[in-house]
């Protein structure tokens, strides 16, 4: 009698699948680029979806010249602060924070935010910087998102570490010296058309069976050995987890949000007011959720030049909702 076979069914794509140790995605590479220093990331907000009309700019693609409908993903990014510079060395289990120097005079939002800074000045936080050179391997900026500036109700900044990158160590420091305790706008980072990676936490969806989780079909083994095999799919945690998402073109940018608000503000959002990203396709969570963006890490097939976008959709969208 031939041996009964059968295709594998379910994905056992992302395992394992582990809730978030928090609610904001975390960045495990930053690229390095071939120009001078700059930042390498930002911070916003989802507010919704909605879609776009444009023209279709891919020579390869068969629609190349027309003009396309596209998903979009508006991102509500305002201005954010500067309020640390933190090195890093590299040892043998990775890059290890060494020092790092802080604002004098932070705002009452941002020190409740943090633990400790050590207590030191910012003068003797950037001396005890300059005075171990020869050991930094990576700098970074300390920045706070500004949620007062949203359609957000929370009041508490969210902190997030953006690496500098290109050119030397010392032209890093003496770049990101000259950003602290300003605020640096999305586009002093990112370009009109520019492909960039986003990093989020997923929607959770809780504690859920094999068949939801895995999408599989039949039992969870043979007869013999009759015991549970190590990669069966089984029930557990679905939903919540940190990913990356590669190369999503910006479409729009600017500080007009009414170009992307629809009468009345998004769905469990609100108005977008400051400045704000269009994203092509959709992007993790629900609405509300903190977004990072980050320099590709990888080439895009999509032209560097700004896209033609010719229409944006903002009627109907509380009746359609968000994905």
């Amino acid at each position: 009698m031939p041996r009964v076979r059968s295709p594998k069914r379910g994905s056992r794509a992302f395992s394992p699948r582990r809730r978030a140790k928090r609610i904001e995605g975390s960045i495990n590479f930053w690229p390095e680029p071939e120009d001078g220093p700059r930042l390498l990331g930002f911070a916003g907000y989802k507010a919704g979806m909605t879609h776009v009309f444009a023209i279709e700019d891919r020579d390869r693609s068969p629609d190349f010249g027309n003009e396309m409908k596209n998903a979009a993903t508006v991102i509500d990014t305002p201005p954010m602060n500067v309020v640390a510079i933190r090195a890093y060395e590299m040892t043998h289990d990775g890059l290890m924070a060494l020092t790092e120097a802080w604002e004098d005079d932070l705002p009452t939002d941002i020190y409740r935010s943090i633990k400790t800074h050590g207590g030191s000045s910012l003068e003797e936080g950037l001396r005890k910087i300059e005075a171990q050179m020869n050991q930094i391997a990576q700098l970074r900026v300390v920045a706070t998102t500004q949620p007062r500036l949203t359609g957000l109700s929370k009041k508490k900044p969210d902190l997030m570490e953006i690496a500098v990158g290109g050119g030397s160590i010392e032209e890093q420091l003496k770049y990101a010296k000259g950003l602290l305790g300003k605020a640096v706008g999305v586009s002093d980072v990112f370009y009109i058309g520019e492909s960039i990676d986003i990093i989020g936490v997923t929607k959770g969806k809780g504690f859920q069976g094999p068949v939801k989780r895995w999408g599989i079909v039949a039992s969870i083994g043979p007869w013999s050995p009759r015991r549970v095999m190590h990669g069966v799919p089984r029930a557990g945690q679905m939903g919540f987890h940190n990913r990356t998402e590669r190369n999503k073109r910006i479409l729009l940018m600017g500080s007009d949000g009414e170009r992307v608000t629809p009468p009345g503000g998004f769905n469990r959002y609100g108005v977008v007011t400051s400045d704000y990203l269009l994203l092509k396709g959709s992007v993790m969570g629900p609405p509300k959720r903190l977004i990072k963006l980050r320099k590709a890490a990888r080439s895009s097939r999509y032209p560097e030049e700004p896209p033609q976008v010719t229409y944006v959709n903002t009627e109907f969208l509380r009746q359609a909702g968000e994905g």
